[in-house]
């Protein structure tokens, strides 16, 4: 099995993080792929990049050469899901909804913690979106930027446990959600300040396409995520400079 894990800015090295992340929870024959837009921000935080986000990362499926049983999109509260739905056949799996979905199998209520106070509301939309909000107690920030995390994980890991431990105390959290694919790897860390259960939406996500992919199913192609009608689209695909 083949799966493809799309990070949703352009940083390599946030890539090659989110792959390590991936591949270490991956069953036996699973081969994890990470991929990087050419096209977009190298951090993404925010509308205007989130939707910037959503064209390259499908630019950068639909280019990539070679067969996948499955992608999973490495970006937490993006947009762009539903197009690589509708592109492809086969399960396409949201780090948001995967740990969303997970953390309420072991908990009443879920908190997410993430990167910057700017990103919550695109979270919470994307739960609301996704029916996954009634569960959720909180979004809380850690105040660590996407590549903050990256230059200074000791930091990272500090800032989301407080966070975390804040939502467990003062808002009811049962689950801890790590919201941001940047944060993959440091569900030990928190787990031991909260004493709860501490949910990797990389992890989530890629055992969540595994399953999918095991019980031979995928994407729906009647009415939401059925083919795009066949018609002139300028400037697509994107032509890498």
């Amino acid at each position: 099995m083949r799966i493809l894990v799309v990070n949703v800015n352009t940083t390599a090295a946030v890539t090659d993080g989110i792959a390590r992340a991936a591949a270490a929870v991956a069953a036996p024959g699973t081969e994890i792929v990470g991929v990087t837009p050419w096209f977009g921000a190298e951090s993404v935080e925010g509308n205007v990049e989130s939707h910037l986000a959503a064209v390259g990362v499908l630019d950068a499926v639909l280019r990539h050469r070679g067969p996948y049983d499955a992608v999973v999109q490495a970006g937490f509260g993006e947009h762009g899901r539903e197009a690589l739905q509708e592109a492809l056949t086969v399960p396409v799996v949201d780090i948001t909804e995967a740990a969303a979905t997970t953390a309420t199998f072991l908990g009443r209520r879920y908190s997410v913690v993430t990167s910057l106070d700017r990103t919550v509301p695109l979270i919470e939309d994307r739960l609301l979106l996704a029916g996954l909000d009634r569960r959720c107690a909180s979004v809380r920030a850690s105040g660590m930027g996407v590549l903050d995390l990256e230059r200074d994980p000791d930091a990272a890991a500090a800032a989301v446990a407080e966070q975390a431990a804040v939502a467990v105390r003062d808002d009811g959290a049962e689950v801890i959600v790590l919201g941001c694919g940047g944060l993959a790897g440091l569900d030990e860390q928190v787990r031991e300040r909260t004493g709860v259960p501490v949910v990797d939406g990389v992890a989530a996500a890629v055992t969540t396409a595994e399953s999918l992919v095991r019980l031979g199913l995928t994407t729906s192609k009647t009415r939401t995520f059925a083919p795009a009608r066949s018609k002139r689209v300028s400037g697509w695909p994107l032509t890498q400079a």
